[in-house]
This record gives C-alpha cells, structure tokens and sequence, in this order.
C-alpha cells in the first residue's frame, strides 16, 4: 500500500513540475504565431509609447511652420510735473506706441520646417525599428519555447521511467534481489535527471516572461503552437544572399536612421549658415507730442550687425556632425550586409543539418528507448549499457531541438536584418 501511495505522490510531483502546469495561478493561451503577432501590435506598450513621440515630433512640425509674433510697445507718462497730474492723457499728456514685426531671412523658415519633417520620418523609423526589434524578439521566444517545451517532455519521459524503476528497487532491495549500488547508482541518474529538468524549466519560464511582457498578458501561460508544414518548407535558398540584402539597403531601420540622421546634419549645417544672417525688423511707430512735431508716426527697420558673432563655431560644428553622421551611415550599411551574411551563412548550414536528418529516427529512437527500459528491467542488457542508451536518447532530443531553435532563429534574423518579411 506504501509503495503505490508513494508512486501516486511521485506522479503529481513530476506532473506540477512540467512547464505547462508550472505556472499555477496563472491561465493557459494556445496561440499561433499569427495570434500571438496580433495581440503583441494591439498589446505592446513600447509600441504604444513610441507612436506618442511620433505624434510629439509631428507637433513641433506644426511648430516650425508657425510665423514670429508680432510685438507691441507702448507707453505713456506717469506724472506731469507741470501740471502736477498722474497718467495724464489728451493736450497735456504723451502716449508712444510701436508695433514690429520680425521677418526671417535666408529662409530660416523653410529650413527649420524641413529639419522638423526629417526628425517627424527619423521618428518613424525609430518606431519601426522598435517594432522589428519586439517582433523579432517575441517570434525567437515562441520558437524556443515550443521546442523547448519538447526537450522538457524527453526529460519528463526519462524521469517517468526511472522512477517508477527506483520504486521497484525499493522493493527489490529489500528482498535483496538487486544491490544497492545498483539502486544507487539508477537514482543518481534520476536526481540529474531532475536538476536538469529543472534549469530546462527555468529556461523557459525565463523565455515566458520575456513573452507576456511582449504580448503584456500577465499571468498568462502560452503555449505556442506551430504550423509543421511551414517550419518544414522554409529553405534559404528560396531567396538569393544578394536579394536579402538590397531589401536591408532599402528597408533597415538601422540604414534608413543612418540616412535620416545624414540628412538632418546636413538641413541643420544649411541653417546654422542661414544663422550667420541677421533677420529683419518692420517697426511701426507713433508718438504723440514727444518729437519735433506733435503726433509723429514713424516706419522704420532693424537689424542686428554681424561684426563679431556669425555662428562661426556653430557652422563648423553643423560641418563636423554632418562629416561624423555620413562615416556612421557607411559603417550600419556595412554592419548590416555583414550581419545578413553572417545569418544566411547559418541558415544554410542549419537547414543542412536540418535536411541531412533522417525524418524517422527520433520515433525510432524513442520505440527503442521504450524497449531499453523493458530490456533492463527484464535484466537482458546491464545497467551501464540501459543508461548508456538513455543518456544518447537525450541527447539526441536536446540536439535536435536546439538545432531547429538555432534554425528557425536564423530565418528570423534574416527576416529582421533585410526588414522584410521574407520567411
């Protein structure tokens, strides 16, 4: 009675400690990848905060647009000594007035709305880039937690296995049918079975959290679901290294940023030298009885005398910027082609691995383990060779499944690295 009441207890510890029952209170959401894609554009909140600071820059390009106030000034006497009167107004009073207006030379105007239009697109490529960046992030934590989540049902297998061949130990030791360092030495093999077990499950209740947080769907347990036939027909050579990387060339954030912060130094060197201009004042004036005549209304000009200040070092400062921002524009297109290299390299040489495979291996393996285990137990094969065959059956899970983690990443990068969608 012991014993099986010791089996049940052990089968709920094993069933609590799986990845899909490891988060208790929390609900379970099946999603495809397409799902998870809608929910992430609707949920993300960096998302949702990049697109205000779009809406801010397209403020401070209505901003730009906007013409100088005009300014008036006026006047009048406080006390008349003659009359002894205070504020006086009329014969005995003096009132001045003048009104301005600044206007703006060198098309300063045009020049700074156009460096406000640059930075409302360079935002627009940020939020871009955020969202390619997110993206790629959640659909490498949905593939690494679906395999994942594979590797974890070998260890539970093995685990499975071993106990429930440590409980029939714990008999047979006592009826001295077996010796102890055989039992030992197989529930040694279960306690590293178990620690491993559980960095594997840590690992993916790490990649979880990375996941709600990008889906913001807290408390929520995923369990991705992947469509086979896809994973399986994706192939590099579908798309050509050179046709990957004219897409980069267009469509990265990192080159377009690149190139808008290229354009942007070279509109602010233009304007800076538009600085070195004096603007213009109108003035309009009148005085009542303060000047050679009485009621004396005056048009004039103003304008500031660049002898010593022509926004020198601001100009040569644009200079440099602009020089600066155009070796960075070379240094991300050259950054990015090698990385679009660098991935299809890796995707060829997974896929490969991918491909060379034999398709029934793993369930042959797997029939095989099962068989390893009745073998054991009917004692035709010895203890070291039932935990030989073990150790290379999980092994043999974890590689396959890291290989299809490293490969399906290495597309995703493709995809993020040429800002398309290409597979």
């Amino acid at each position: 009675m012991m014993t099986k009441i010791k089996k049940i207890l052990m089968g709920v510890v094993a069933l609590c400690s799986s990845a899909i029952v490891c988060a208790q209170n929390a609900d379970t959401a099946r999603l495809s990848l397409d799902s998870a894609d809608n929910i992430f554009l609707r949920n993300n909140l960096q998302l949702l905060a990049q697109k205000y600071n779009i809406g801010a820059q397209k403020a401070l390009e209505e901003q730009a647009r906007l013409f100088p106030n005009p300014n008036l000034q006026f006047a009048t006497e406080i006390y008349n000594p003659q009359t002894k009167g205070w504020f006086p107004f009329g014969q005995n009073g003096e009132v001045t007035a003048q009104l301005s207006q600044e206007i703006l030379l060198a098309g300063k105007r045009n020049k700074q709305i156009k460096i406000a239009q640059a930075n409302t697109q360079l935002s627009q490529v940020q939020f871009t880039e955020v969202l390619k960046t997110l993206k790629y992030t959640l659909h490498t934590d949905f593939y690494t937690i679906y395999y994942l989540h594979k590797s974890a049902q070998a260890y539970i297998d093995e685990i499975n296995s071993l106990q429930t061949l440590t409980n029939g130990f714990d008999v047979q030791l006592t009826q001295g049918n077996v010796s102890q360092k055989e039992a030992l030495r197989v529930k040694a093999q279960l306690y590293s079975l178990q620690s491993e077990y559980n960095d594997l499950i840590n690992q993916i209740n790490d990649t979880e959290s990375e996941l709600r947080l990008l889906l913001h769907l807290p408390q929520v347990f995923v369990l991705p679901e992947v469509d086979k036939e896809y994973v399986e027909k994706l192939s590099p050579s579908e798309y050509p290294l050179q046709t990957i990387i004219d897409s980069a060339l267009l469509n990265h954030p990192d080159i377009q940023m690149a190139k808008l912060n290229t354009q942007i130094n070279r509109l602010n060197y233009s304007y800076q030298k538009a600085l070195a201009v004096p603007d213009l004042s109108l003035q309009l004036g009148y005085d009542q009885q303060g000047s050679s005549v009485n009621h004396f209304t005056s048009l004039g000009v103003a304008m500031d005398l660049p002898f010593f200040n022509r926004n020198q070092g601001n100009i040569k400062s644009a200079k440099l910027q602009t020089t600066l921002s155009e070796i960075n524009e070379q240094n991300a297109t050259a950054t990015v082609q090698e990385n679009i290299y660098n991935e299809y390299v890796k995707a060829n040489t997974y896929d490969d691995l991918y491909r060379k495979r034999d398709k029934n291996f793993d369930e042959d393996f797997k029939t095989l383990q099962q068989a390893t285990l009745k073998s054991y137990q009917a004692r035709t094969i010895g203890l070291l060779d039932f935990l030989d065959f073990y150790d290379a059956y999980k092994e043999n899970v974890l590689q396959a499944d890291n290989l299809q983690i490293n490969r399906m990443n290495a597309f995703e990068a493709l995809n993020f690295y040429s800002g398309s969608n290409f597979y």
